[in-house]
């Protein structure tokens, strides 16, 4: 058996955040001891009654033989030894016999499902019968097929979601640039501008993909240096400006004065703020605030991204940063939050959501202080 991959950069972010990582076998040990003791015990009856019946064989051939002289008295306890092994041989065979049939049907439905499952097929399930290391190994296959079977449906999910979140910006572009050639529009620097963002757009659902298949492989990595946070929430607010104007709502930065530099990968942490300010835009109506801003407290600086949106219902608040996680009236890939919290706690940082149904939402990033 091939050992299990390992993760250098800890749990994976597709594994559920109520199980524990690295997992831990279902009673692994207990029950795979219990089997082979079973299994140890059939051998050693199955061995002693066929030693004791070769015996008794040998025994009666060598005395039709006439080979071997035994007393007469002998015979009184031969016989009943005789009848008492031959029944203890029967009842072994009947059990040995249950214990197999027990066993053969159990294990020849998971062969089946285990042919439909390679063909494709997430859906089946078998049922949990028989030994309870039947039990356990029918349970561990239904728990991988669900799993399975969830993975497959979220790629299938993402697949739809990815090509409508980069054909969105692409048809957009494409039909101003032909309209500019055709002149039905005008080259002038509102329409480029709004062409620009839509590049950004683009840019930005690409880097997601490109930081989810770094995650999943194991080869992200971050290049720290001291970075200016005041600095890179400027730099986050001037890209969605125009975003921000044409749907009529208010980006603010809001600064603490002489904060401490950060020891972070600037273009990760942008990454992170742009999704964050994207997802914050996508919520808030038209006449709205976003609002961005940055204070130290104790050795940690804390950042909060506001929205005057819809706020986020309670039983959607607990999952917002699962990866493609969506609300019923979410669009989007369902990354963008996940990211964020991948990249932030890749810095040794905190991300938490705060949000009422009707009072709009807080997002609020903690990050620790150099030295």
């Amino acid at each position: 058996m091939m050992p299990p991959r390992r993760f250098s950069h800890g749990r994976p972010s597709w594994w559920p955040e109520n199980e524990p990582w690295p997992p831990q076998p279902r009673h692994s040990g207990r029950t795979r001891g219990r089997f082979f003791r079973r299994v140890g015990c059939f051998f050693f009856i199955f061995i002693l009654f066929t030693l004791g019946m070769g015996a008794l064989f040998v025994w009666l051939v060598l005395q039709l033989l006439r080979l071997l002289q035994v007393p007469a008295q002998t015979y009184g306890w031969v016989i009943p030894l005789s009848v008492l092994l031959f029944i203890l041989g029967m009842a072994f065979l009947g059990w040995a016999g249950r214990g197999l049939r027990r066993l053969s049907r159990p294990v020849g439905d998971l062969l089946e499902a285990s042919d439909r499952v390679a063909g494709g097929d997430y859906s089946v399930r078998v049922r949990e019968a028989g030994p309870q290391e039947v039990r356990s190994l029918a349970h561990a296959f239904n728990s991988m097929a669900e799993r399975l079977q969830t993975a497959d449906e979220q790629r299938r999910s993402l697949l739809a979601d990815v090509t409508h979140e980069l054909r969105t910006p692409l048809t957009i572009i494409q039909g101003n640039l032909e309209g500019m050639l055709d002149g039905l529009y005008p080259p002038d620097p509102a329409r480029l501008s709004s062409l620009l963002d839509e590049t950004r757009v683009l840019a930005r659902r690409i880097d997601d993909l490109r930081t989810l298949a770094l995650v999943d492989s194991g080869a992200f990595q971050l290049h720290k240096e001291p970075t200016d946070l005041a600095a890179l929430l400027s730099e986050t607010k001037a890209e969605f400006s125009t975003q921000a104007a044409a749907a009529g709502v208010s980006l603010q930065v809001e600064s603490a004065s002489s904060l401490p530099l950060l020891d972070l990968d600037g273009g990760r942490m942008r990454q992170a703020l742009s999704n964050l300010v994207a997802n914050a835009l996508r919520y808030t109506p038209q006449g709205g605030l976003v609002r961005l801003n940055c204070r130290a407290e104790s050795s940690r600086l804390v950042i909060e991204v506001q929205d005057d949106g819809p706020g986020i219902s309670p039983q959607d608040l607990p999952h917002v940063f699962d990866r493609f996680y969506k609300a019923h009236d979410s669009g989007g890939m369902g990354l963008g939050l996940s990211i964020a919290k991948q990249l932030v706690e890749a810095h040794g940082g905190e991300i938490t959501a705060l949000s009422q149904p009707g009072a709009g939402t807080t997002i609020r990033i903690q990050l620790p202080v150099i030295g």
